[in-house]
């Protein structure tokens, strides 16, 4: 119950960082040194504190399930046609006027590389790790590489990153992508930018990675984090019409819908953003184009959440695509260190930079990145939303926050960024 991301993905990566950021804050925090000296825990043993939020997830889900009358049906399906499937393997056929895929995806494997090796990871395969090694290099640099990577150098492993962008999340915004540079080596993560793999090379007690540059790099491990594919291989797709790209993803309309008009698709089977707070809804709209297709609305602004230490969230424009597209814009910044929540937490590390238009004062773009970043750009996204002229700085110059808290910073920002306009 609950798919990859409850058992393999969103779920145990989370929690395994949540457990790692409490470690290095009691191994950092003065308050602790009279418990005694730095602790280390292993990879297995924060791996249980994992395992206990995964059961969590699974009865809850089991609860929705069985208090709605959803029946459930173990096993591996294939159409037969649009309207039958069969479970593989036994003789059981489920008919039904509509169906929704909903397989989710898993990561990318290119044969060059031999998962089978047993010092060979994957995203998934990696939460069966029953040692902690000294040194990790992890491929691919993406948001789930990243995550592993600040995972790793915090509980101490040295951790080559090969990264074949100049960049570290590119997409982010220019000061956002630094300062998570920043900090990843502050833990031991080294990032090799404009770096690809070309080989690797097995041995039974360490990994040699070749570098496309002639470099190589030995390591206990290898992580591989480059790409997902989508779980429809073998589901019959091809002969219903419904075709398949290169990465195993389905291709849909606004209202989630396959080219088999009684077929919906939702989740990271379909690709972007490829995020479980996203497939929810996407989900929802898959269900509303089958019983109330004026209800259902395409998931189209997603704040990005990267669980990094510390982590990130991000939504709308950044200066770089603002300064392209030539649009007048300001900056408003709020540094966490200068608000007294975060002096009082000890989480003062991060930022809150506010990015809006210089003439209409319109919110363009949120940034954050430090403790409770991914919940803190939320209030943000509410005031974006809003019709007409209720989405600007303003907002948060007129209303009053609770002090003190992380949400303050918001005014904090809107005060730095519209000093620079008038």
């Amino acid at each position: 119950m609950g798919g990859s991301c409850t058992h393999l993905g969103t779920i145990p990566s989370k929690a395994l960082r949540h457990s790692v950021k409490q470690v290095i804050a009691f191994n950092t925090n003065p308050m602790f040194r009279d418990f005694g000296d730095a602790r280390k825990l292993s990879f297995q043993q924060i791996l249980n504190h994992a395992d206990r939020v995964v059961y969590e997830q699974v009865r809850m889900r089991s609860d929705f399930y069985e208090r709605n009358q959803i029946l459930i049906y173990k096993g591996r399906a294939t159409f037969l046609d649009k309207n039958t499937i069969r479970l593989i393997g036994k003789r059981k056929k489920l008919s039904a006027d509509y169906f929704i895929i909903a397989t989710g995806s898993r990561p990318y494997h290119p044969p060059k590389v031999d998962f089978d090796h047993p010092l060979i990871f994957d995203s998934d395969s990696i939460l069966s790790l029953d040692h902690s090694p000294r040194k990790v290099t992890v491929i691919g640099a993406g948001v789930i590489g990243c995550e592993y990577a600040s995972i790793f150098g915090g509980l101490g492993a040295k951790v080559e990153l090969i990264n074949p962008a100049n960049t570290l999340l590119s997409f982010l915004d220019t000061e956002i992508s630094d300062a998570l540079a920043y900090h990843l080596r502050n833990v031991g993560v080294r990032s090799r930018h404009n770096e690809e793999y070309e080989r690797i090379e097995y041995h039974k007690h360490h990994i040699v990675t070749y570098l496309q540059s002639g470099k190589r790099i030995n390591s206990d491990i290898v992580l591989w984090a480059n790409g997902r594919t989508g779980n429809t291989k073998d589901l019959g797709l091809e002969k219903l019409g419904i075709p398949i790209d290169s990465r195993g993803q389905v291709s849909v309309n606004k209202r989630y819908q396959t080219r088999a008009q009684n077929i919906y698709a939702a989740g990271d089977v379909v690709g972007w953003p490829s995020l479980a707070g996203a497939a929810y809804d996407q989900d929802r709209a898959a269900s509303n184009g089958i019983f109330a297709p004026d209800e259902s609305y395409p998931v189209e602004e997603v704040a990005t959440g990267i669980y990094t230490i510390p982590e990130i969230s991000t939504l709308g424009k950044t200066e770089a695509e603002l300064t392209a597209e030539k649009i007048p814009y300001e900056v408003g910044k709020a540094f966490f260190k200068n608000t007294a929540r975060a002096q009082i937490t000890g989480e003062q590390v991060g930022m809150l930079k506010l990015i809006f238009h210089f003439d209409t004062l319109e919110i363009l773009g949120i940034h954050c990145f430090g403790d409770q970043a991914s919940e803190i750009v939320h209030i943000g996204q509410a005031i974006m939303r809003q019709p007409g002229d209720a989405n600007t700085m303003k907002y948060f110059l007129t209303t009053t926050f609770n002090y003190p808290t992380m949400a303050e910073a918001y005014r904090t920002a809107a005060l730095d960024g519209l000093n620079r306009v008038f």
